[in-house]
């Protein structure tokens, strides 16, 4: 199990990486594909922290995923949505509420 979680914690550390070296993906395109983003990602390192009885705010897990405080990723990084990006935001929403 140790080495298992070993694995995990460095593939987790993988993907940050990844996602940083794509900042060009914005979050709204990983919500239409995959159903998750940065965002998400920190919401469930703070919900894990909490469920592991060690103190994460939003902000602090944030930070961690995006490599910088949030506002700071948002002003250099981060794109107005295209209306065909929240129409297809929108239609993956409706989509998910059917099922």
């Amino acid at each position: 199990m140790e080495k298992q979680q070993i694995i995990e914690a460095a593939v987790f550390r993988r993907l940050l990486t990844h996602l940083d070296n794509h900042k060009e993906v914005q979050n709204i395109d990983l919500m239409i594909l995959a159903d998750f983003c940065r965002n998400c990602l920190a919401k469930w390192m703070v919900a894990e922290a909490q469920a592991n009885g060690v103190e994460l705010d939003y902000e602090q897990a944030r930070e961690h995923v995006y490599g910088m405080p949030y506002e700071e990723w948002k002003a250099q990084y981060q794109q107005r949505a295209t209306p065909e990006q929240m129409a297809a935001f929108e239609a993956k929403q409706a989509e998910k509420s059917t099922n």
